[in-house]
């Protein structure tokens, strides 16, 4: 490749790709919605108005521009609700996401060092997790310890962190064998030393690619738990309760059940082709 050429190739690789720039600025517009829904919405979450209950969205006959996506059975305007539902499933994502990470991390960190018996138990631990079947587990928590957001949180984390255990203990089992690590024994360096200052750098990338998988998927989570009442409960909005609110009038007011399962989508989708996206970034960097 001549020299003229290899500019035009490198800003090709800088460039993101049109799905990577559309998941971005749909991000962008989710999680700037729900940051600021006091300033956006047009009413508040729990304000009901009986006289226009089942009030279609704007656009459809019957529709006033006072509720761009209508109303729900209550009254209650629906804009409102998908802005203050998603930062309670947005939230709860994004602290479950980091408590999985902080107990995972060290988990796969130390069986992939340490292997012997630390490794045995510790994927003894992962395999008896992934193995249960999470939904029951999850009724049975709430059933003991009662629904509130921390143990909504804790339930989430719970199921996330086998999946950060699992990728840092094979990342870890491959970095040991590296010239850095083998140098850093061979000059005396003890392990707590080597898997601090060498092992725990290398593994940023994986992490945060992993973190990123795993947002959308626990958002998800947390809004099939809140579809089946043992999340966050009415009248406080959550995306999963107000897709059960609609389940009555799908066939009269499907707006209802809609518009949060349509943002569900679009927040899946756009977090997992970033994730993607970063995944294979971080692949070919490695390889590089």
């Amino acid at each position: 490749m001549n020299a003229t050429a290899r500019p035009a190739v490198v800003r090709n690789k800088r460039r993101l790709p049109l799905p990577v720039l559309l998941s971005i600025i749909t991000l962008v517009i989710l999680v700037g919605g729900v940051l600021l829904a006091p300033v956006l919405a047009p009413y508040g979450p729990t304000e009901i108005d009986l006289r226009g209950r089942l009030q279609p969205p704007a656009w459809l006959e019957g529709g006033a521009g006072t509720h761009p996506l209508g109303t729900d059975a209550a009254g209650r305007d629906v804009l409102s609700r998908l802005l203050y539902g998603g930062r309670s499933s947005l939230a709860i994502g994004a602290v479950a996401c980091l408590l999985g990470m902080l107990l995972g991390t060290p988990l796969g960190l130390l069986s992939g060092y340490f292997r012997g018996p630390v490794d045995q138990v510790v994927m003894y631990l992962v395999d008896v997790q992934l193995s249960m079947p999470f939904v029951l587990l999850a009724i049975a928590v709430a059933l003991v310890l009662g629904v509130s957001v921390p143990v909504l949180i804790g339930i989430a984390a719970l199921s996330t962190w086998p999946y950060y255990a699992r990728v840092v203990r094979g990342a870890v089992l491959s970095l040991r064998e590296q010239e850095f690590v083998t140098g850093a024994v061979a000059l005396g360096a003890d392990r707590l030393r080597i898997m601090g200052r060498h092992l725990l750098p290398a593994l940023v990338s994986p992490v945060m690619v992993l973190l990123t998988l795993n947002l959308g998927r626990i958002v998800l989570l947390e809004s099939g738990l809140s579809f089946l009442g043992i999340g966050i409960r009415p009248p406080a909005p959550s995306w999963g309760n107000m897709i059960d609110d609609g389940r009555s009038y799908l066939n009269t007011a499907w707006w209802i059940s809609l518009m949060p399962s349509l943002a569900l989508v679009l927040l899946t989708m756009a977090v997992g082709t970033l994730g993607d996206w970063l995944r294979d970034r971080s692949d070919v960097m490695t390889g590089e």
